[in-house]
């Protein structure tokens, strides 16, 4: 019996040394009390020094000189592409309303259907078209601003809304191109004012400590 455990030591310590976990075998109570100081305590389970598993930096590299945030050009894909979308998804809606409401006398019937269905594509593909134009002309504006003036600010954004309503109302003559430019500035104004309103609020109180 003596002999057969002695075989299944020598067994098991070979494959402990195989496997990387032979040498001095010390529990827990023998290294309750030995200092850790100047060594790296190493994970029980892994056998792996913690600190390299902590991400310390960005998840992604970027190229030198590239901003972390996203510029206009790459956003107006995202701006043209989500105007679109809303705009066919408020059209739809806004046809759908207008078809009910114009054939409210007739019965439901395969007519009553195909005149609904017009609307919702007739009015569908107007606003996506609207607001799809609108975006891109925004989106424009602000990359040209940005690029000649070499900062990306808040006065680009205003610029970009005021040229934006400006243009897409120049056939109205000179009236609608004020009216264009005013309803863009306003716009634009608003937004401005709402992404940086955290910033004042906290500047205003600082002031008034």
């Amino acid at each position: 019996m003596e002999g057969g455990g002695g075989s299944g030591n020598k067994t098991t310590g070979g494959l402990a040394g195989f496997f990387g976990a032979g040498g001095a075998g010390y529990s827990h109570a023998d290294l309750a009390g030995v200092p850790l100081t100047g060594m790296n305590p190493l994970s029980p389970y892994l056998n792996v020094d913690p600190r390299y598993l902590v991400q310390d930096t960005d998840e992604f590299i970027l190229p030198t000189g590239a901003n972390k945030t996203r510029g206009r050009f790459e956003l107006a894909f995202f701006t043209i592409g989500g105007c679109c979308m809303t705009g066919a998804a408020f059209g739809a809606m806004n046809g759908l309303r207008l078809g009910l409401k114009e054939t409210q006398n007739m019965a439901w019937s395969k007519p009553r259907n195909v005149q609904i269905l017009n609307l919702v594509t007739r009015q569908g593909a107007l606003w996506a078209n609207t607001l799809g134009s609108l975006a891109l002309l925004y989106s424009a504006f602000g990359v040209i601003i940005e690029k000649a003036r070499g900062a990306e600010d808040d006065l680009n954004t205003v610029a970009a809304g005021t040229m934006t309503g400006m243009l897409y109302k120049c056939t109205g003559g000179l009236r609608g191109v004020a009216r264009g430019g005013l309803t863009g500035l306003t716009l634009t104004s608003l937004y401005a004012l709402y992404n940086n309103w955290e910033h004042m609020k906290g500047s205003l109180l600082q002031q008034s400590l």
